[in-house]
Parts: structure tokens; sequence; C-alpha cells
């Protein structure tokens, strides 16, 4: 008999992107799995009336609805904001002792932070994505160079016009929801440059897909965490496009092979030899897609998600040994 999963996808729009890869990958294993969405449904009371296996949600999503409707089913719960701040929840505070119980199971997308939080049921468990949805179109890029986030402090804002400077000779594409947009906007020093390089604003991992095809190159700006790589990373390297991350100590998971940039001018430098010297460009890219392939595809990390709460998928739930 499929296991039933009760799933929350929740309102904040990378959230979505996360959990709808996770959804994936045990719809994957061969589960059964109704979604509640925060953003559109009003209908909870339907879901609390269903029997499930299993809630998997995003941030304090899930533990909350768990908490506040003394619900006796485990709860997996993925972090890829940092547990203690508003990021993760506004009422994480209330929230936040509930990971201490023993039907609680955590992930946590950070290997730094993994290593200070005390709860018994958290692991370590870096972004993974479902790889029948990023990959490879086989499409020409459009774009030489493409970023989605924000831009939402000076820093990033200035690093953003910074590049777009140095490099006029390139095409860029950046993708951010309109509000972001506008406030960047209002905030540049050279808006014209800004605003010839915005494409709008993607919330589904199709059209994800996508955009990521249409660049050859993926640049980040990871603002979360202390050591993690960003969902962005793992989008990009399931298309099989070039991402250039700033430096993250996780970078070690993919062996070397992922090349980063230490500022501006060597960001600029690393944008130009990359698009100039296509053997490069594809062995880089060939690495990283094989590594992540095996190690951060969404089949195989939920998997390893049902392994680590004893969850037997032909049987009955079992907690792990606490």
């Amino acid at each position: 008999m499929k296991k039933k999963i009760f799933a929350i996808l929740p309102k904040s729009i990378g959230g979505r992107l996360t959990t709808n890869s996770m959804i994936n990958g045990f719809v994957q294993n061969g589960c059964e799995v109704d979604i509640y969405d925060e953003l559109f449904d009003k209908n909870l009371s339907y879901f609390l009336s269903k029997k499930y296996d299993l809630m998997v949600s995003y941030n304090f999503s899930g533990l909350k609805i768990k908490i506040d409707n003394e619900l006796k089913i485990p709860c997996i719960n993925y972090f890829s904001d940092v547990i203690e701040t508003k990021t993760a929840g506004d009422e994480w505070k209330k929230y936040r002792p509930y990971l201490a119980k023993d039907d609680v199971f955590t992930f946590y997308w950070d290997r730094e932070l993994t290593k200070k939080e005390p709860f018994k049921n958290l692991d370590y468990l870096p972004h993974f994505v479902d790889f029948e949805i990023y990959k490879d179109l086989k499409i020409e890029p459009e774009f030489d160079v493409m970023f989605a986030g924000r831009l939402d402090t000076d820093l990033r804002l200035k690093f953003f016009e910074k590049i777009l400077e140095k490099l006029p000779d390139k095409k860029f594409a950046w993708f951010a929801i309109e509000k972001h947009y506008k406030d960047a906007i209002n905030r540049a020093k050279n808006s014209n440059i800004l605003a010839k390089t915005y494409q709008g604003f993607i919330d589904n991992e199709k059209d994800m897909a996508l955009a990521i095809n249409k660049a050859k190159i993926v640049f980040n700006m990871n603002s979360q965490g202390v050591s993690s790589l960003n969902y962005r990373t793992f989008q990009t390297v399931a298309c099989k496009r070039l991402l250039i991350s700033d430096v993250r100590d996780e970078l070690s998971l993919f062996e070397g092979n992922m090349p980063c940039y230490k500022n501006v001018d060597d960001l600029a430098e690393k944008i130009n030899y990359f698009l100039k010297d296509e053997k490069s460009y594809v062995f880089a890219i060939e690495k990283c897609y094989e590594i992540a392939k095996k190690n951060h595809n969404a089949k195989e990390n939920v998997k390893n998600m049902l392994n680590e709460i004893k969850i037997n998928l032909a049987g009955s739930i079992e907690y792990k040994e606490l």
C-alpha cells in the first residue's frame, strides 16, 4: 500500500520551489501525496479530516499545523532558512521547542548551522532538485549571464550594477519579484542599465528550468546560512549550465569543479573566460552535473529521508532509535 503524505506548500516563493522538488521526490518513491497550498487553499479542515502516514513541509509551516491541531502524525521539516530567524517563520520562537519532539524530524541545508543545533532528530541535508524537471532542454541560450534574486541590500545592488558596467557587451537576465525590482530601480545609481536586464518573475519549477536553460552562465550571491549553497546552485547544474558561486565552504560538495569568485573583478574575469573557452565550460558543467545527479537528486534524497526516520515504504512507520 502506498504511503499517504500530507505536504504543505508554503507561501514563500523560494520555499514553494524547494518543496515542489521534495514533493516530487516522494511521488517518485511511490508515495501518494496530498498538497495543501498555504497561498491559495482555504480548506485546511478537509486535509485535517483525512488520515496520513507523514507530514512534509518547509521551515515551520507544517510543524505549526501539526502543533496547532494536535496532529499525531510524524512530521518532516526541511529548513533552508536559519531556524532562529523570522525568515523561517514569524512565530519561530513559539514553535522551535517542538523540533525536539520524538515524532518531528528536521533536515537542515547548512552544514555549520546543523552542528550548532541541539535537536536529536536533526540531520544535515544540502539542497536537492527534481532531475525530471531541471534538465538540459537542448535549446540555444539567449543570454550570456543570469541572476535570480533580490537586490535588497546596498552590497548586492552595488555588486550587480558593477558587474553590468564591467561587462557591457554581455547580455544579462535578471529575475525577481516586481516589488523587489521596483525597490532596486529606485535605489540604483544607474537604473537604466539595471532595467534592461529585468526579465520578470518566476514562481514555478518548469519556468525556472526554462529560464536557466536560456542562459549560458548563472552566478550566485548566497545570502542565507554560513557554509551552504542555495537552491539555485543545484537547479543550474541539473540543467547543465555553468554556476559561478561566491566563496562558500560547501563548494567542496562539487570536488573543486565549480568555479567561484572572490569579488566583482574576479567574477567578470571568470565569466569572460568560460564564455570564450568552450572546452573548460563543458568540462565544468559535466563534472558538476555528474555529482549533482548522484548526490543531490530528489528521488534519492527523499529515499534517504525515509530511511533516516525508519519509514519502510512497504510496511508501517518505525521511529528511529533515540
